[in-house]
């Protein structure tokens, strides 16, 4: 709401300090500074709300001791929060996004223009206490709102960089097209700013951000370029994140990661870049940068349970073990009954090839919990004990998860013995056990998908008149919920002569040994960040790479354990399980151990 009287005006006039005894500060502040509201009479100057919480927020995003969250990615939240004006006062509409974003001190203002001078006010709030811990104020000349929000930054770090632009034309043109949700006007009001000023890169981002929004990707890409081509003369903060959004269009992930990498030294304070550019990394799977981007963050964050998480798994594919389990005993100890801590150590050791210690792992998360996701751990638990050649120790960890209410009172229980029967190398006895399920099925979806997987494991044994004959059956049962199911089937045994790059074209490729074509494929899934947790396909490129002859690009792909599905054993888990462990023996990796644990389950 609103308020324009006289208290409040002769309130701003009386300056103000802040409270002698103040809470202690934090390590970092992550400070979201809201819209001002404005309480003076005069309504045209409604637009210097916004212009104060964008200048002082990028002021400050290079501030050492500060992580400034700006304005946009506060409102990215809105889905969450729930729209709401973006014009209004930020103290009522942005005080919960701002939470959410992860700030932990909110600054929201006021201001007023009077007799030819703007007055404004800041406070600092820690929200966790909502007592206030600076209050701010300043004055100047009436259409200096530039002056007056760099003032406050100044006031708050000695060290805040400077905004964008000083063009009081160029910023009242922003923060018009920033507030308004009308794609004409952002369009027009974005173009204004950057003829008023053609060094103001935020405005090309907006101009760009519409013409992606209104399906125009060339058209924004352009529009980025254009702001690149002003080189120098725009700050290397906003060059990185102009270079970021152009290659986010691009979908060129090495250009969006370098952009991040500038972005973090131009503002190494800003805890979401870092966030961004460990989680790249990850995807890269350039897992030694995404332990440093991590670091980062667990530098100011050090009690971050989903950061010491996700730590533990760059490190344990960089080579790690000791710092990923330094980082998941830390977890353990913030939040022991976190029944996740305990699962992701045992992910880690069996990522590492430590399969005992991985099983005892899982065993301590079911105890915690033996029905969280469906007694995974249990399976997974199974699953390790496997890998390490024990199948009577893996058949009863698997009887554990099966004996769990939601498993033991499934009808599609015996689908699931089938499916590890045949994991476990008993291939005719799980082939004859879904066949069976299969034909004794009232439920068609049921059906049909058996029929799909048996259609499959024919395939693996190269049978491909039973495969054509099982697929049959699954085409005649399909429903709904097992058509795409038994499409995948029908392109593994009949793959098209053109497709585009996927993942079950790739699998068809394998199976037909048309090895340089489904290596092809592999290579572009793995280098795409999106698929970056698919445990197979690691293994499914290094087979593709050992069938053509790239024996030693391929070991290094067969270095790790894939983790098992949380889902328990599955439709395309047999491509790569057990092959893995005869793919490392090809790969000259033990293949004396490999060869036999790949003989002892059954091979393919």
């Amino acid at each position: 709401m609103y308020f324009r009287s006289a208290a409040l005006v002769a309130a701003l006039l009386a300056l103000s300090t802040a409270c002698s005894r103040q809470p202690a500060e934090p390590k970092l502040t992550r400070l979201a500074v809201l819209r001002f509201e404005n309480v003076g009479p005069d309504v045209s100057a409604d637009w210097m709300g916004r212009a104060f919480s964008e200048v002082i927020s990028a002021e400050l995003a290079s501030a050492p001791g500060i992580s400034a969250i700006p304005p946009s990615r506060m409102h990215a939240l809105d889905r969450q929060t729930g729209v709401r004006p973006i014009s209004s006062p930020g103290i009522s509409t942005e005080r919960s996004e701002a939470i959410l974003a992860g700030a932990n001190r909110i600054g929201y203002g006021d201001y007023f223009v009077r007799a030819g001078k703007l007055y404004a006010r800041l406070t600092i709030e820690d929200p966790a206490t909502n007592r206030s811990t600076k209050i701010l104020s300043v004055e100047t000349p009436a259409a200096d709102v530039y002056g007056a929000a760099t003032a406050l930054a100044r006031r708050l770090s000695p060290s805040a960089g400077a905004y964008g632009t000083a063009n009081p034309a160029a910023l009242q043109a922003y923060t018009v097209a920033s507030e308004s949700r009308d794609p004409v006007v952002i369009s027009e009001a974005a173009a204004r700013a950057v003829a008023a000023d053609p060094n103001f890169g935020p405005a090309y981002r907006l101009l760009a951000g519409i013409k992606a929004r209104q399906q125009d990707p060339a058209g924004a890409i352009a529009t980025l370029a254009d702001a690149a081509a002003r080189g120098n003369a725009i700050p290397p903060a906003e060059r990185a994140r102009i270079a970021l959004e152009s290659a986010t269009l691009r979908n060129d992930q090495p250009a969006r990661r370098q952009a991040l990498i500038d972005l973090s030294k131009a503002e190494p304070q800003d805890l979401d870049v870092w966030r961004s550019l460990a989680e790249l990394s990850y995807a890269l799977r350039d897992y030694p940068d995404a332990v440093a981007a991590y670091q980062k963050l667990l530098a100011a964050e050090p009690d971050s349970a989903a950061n010491l998480n996700a730590i533990a798994y760059a490190n344990a594919y960089a080579g790690n073990l000791d710092a990923a389990l330094a980082s998941l005993h830390r977890y353990q100890i913030l939040l022991p009954n976190d029944v996740n801590a305990f699962d992701s150590t045992g992910d880690v050791y069996l990522i590492s090839g430590r399969l005992a210690e991985a099983a005892q792992a899982y065993l301590q998360a079911a105890q915690k919990n033996p029905n969280l996701q469906g007694g995974s751990d249990y399976f997974k638990a199974a699953m390790a004990r496997l890998m390490a050649g024990d199948i009577a120790a893996a058949d009863a960890l698997e009887k554990q998860c099966e004996e769990l209410p939601g498993i033991a009172h499934d009808p599609a229980l015996p689908y699931r013995q089938a499916e590890w029967a045949w994991l476990t190398g008993r291939r005719k006895q799980g082939f004859q056990q879904l066949a069976a399920f299969a034909q004794g099925s009232t439920n068609k979806e049921l059906t049909s998908r058996a029929y799909s997987e048996l259609t499959l494991w024919s395939l693996l044994q190269g049978d491909r008149a039973g495969a054509m004959d099982m697929l049959r059956k699954a085409v005649q049962f399909v429903g709904p919920a097992s058509a795409p199911t038994a499409g995948l089937m029908k392109m593994l045994v009949m793959p098209p002569e053109q497709a585009p790059v996927s993942l079950p074209l790739a699998y068809a490729h394998l199976l037909n040994k048309q090895f340089d074509k489904a290596a092809a494929e592999l290579q572009a899934a793995y280098k795409n960040p999106a698929a970056s947790t698919d445990e197979s396909l690691p293994i499914l490129y290094a087979w593709a790479l050992i069938e053509t002859g790239h024996t030693t690009e391929a070991a290094p792909l067969l270095r790790f354990n894939p983790v098992p599905p949380l889902t328990g054993p599955g439709l395309f888990m047999p491509m790569y399980f057990p092959r893995l462990y005869q793919l490392r023996a090809r790969a000259g990796i033990d293949p004396q151990s490999n060869t036999a644990l790949y003989n002892k389950l059954g091979g393919q």
